[in-house]
């Protein structure tokens, strides 16, 4: 479970089920993962950004191996192992009151440090053709080789995002050139000037005598980017920089389907 991916109020349900009538769409009864975990484990992701209601549950199903559904009244046991992830210091979130101290000292039982990315730069290579190759066969296209000036600005990148930004940016290289062979000009932007280097458009854009209309370059921008992306809007968005939302509202305002 992702505790950043989906709204906090979701985080909950998904974790602890709820029962019928809980809430307004709560149709029918839900198990939750902690439950239908019971007898192995669950694994939490960004568990440093759940909020404190959650963490009290949490430390509950740690601690006595019970917990409530959403709206439910009975305790329910369960033997689940929690492992949980997260890139944010949780010794300075227990002192800013971010984090449950109590939690905190339950779930510290084996502590494991995944160094940054851009501490162990010899994972940079391998985990770009571990994505590479997987976004060959999810996009049906053919493995891509990187040329040697790639590599040296890819190693030369610190990578703030770690390994998710490595992952995306290996995605919007699949989406955006063509051929079999990446070059510089297919890296994404902060990259290069990250790493000193400068692209030249290969095509200036000539202004026509009779002018432009700059919506116009708006949406010829917007199309182009739903066909590079086969009509996935959320990689369109990627593509523009824009958030979904954003770009449903520019493809209703110039009537892009």
């Amino acid at each position: 479970v992702s505790c950043t991916a989906l709204p906090e109020t979701l985080v909950e349900s998904e974790l602890f089920g709820f029962e019928k009538g809980a809430f307004t769409d709560a149709k029918t009864s839900k198990k939750g993962l902690i439950e239908l975990g019971d007898g192995g484990a669950v694994y939490l992701d960004e568990v440093g950004d759940m909020k404190p209601s959650t963490q009290a549950k949490l430390l509950r199903v740690i601690e006595e191996k019970t917990f409530k559904r959403i709206g439910g009244l009975r305790d329910i046991k369960v033997d689940v192992r929690v492992i949980a992830a997260t890139n944010r210091d949780l010794e300075e979130a227990v002192k800013s009151g971010d984090f449950r101290e109590d939690l905190y000292y339950r779930m510290k039982v084996i502590p494991v440090y995944m160094p940054a990315l851009n501490e162990r730069k010899e994972d940079i290579i391998p985990l770009l053709e571990h994505f590479i190759n997987v976004f060959s066969r999810k996009l049906r296209k053919e493995v891509k080789k990187l040329t040697p000036e790639v590599e040296k600005a890819l190693m030369n990148y610190s990578w703030p995002g770690n390994i998710r930004e490595l992952k995306n940016a290996v995605e919007r290289i699949y989406i955006l050139s063509e051929g079999d062979v990446v070059k510089l000009e297919h890296l994404p932007r902060e990259i290069l000037n990250a790493t000193g280097h400068t692209m030249e458009a290969k095509t200036a854009l000539k202004l026509p005598a009779h002018g432009i209309s700059l919506e116009e370059v708006e949406k010829d921008f917007i199309s182009q980017a739903l066909k590079m992306s086969e009509g996935n809007q959320t990689k369109a968005a990627k593509l523009l920089d824009l958030s979904r939302d954003a770009l449903r509202y520019r493809m209703q305002k110039f009537n892009i389907s």
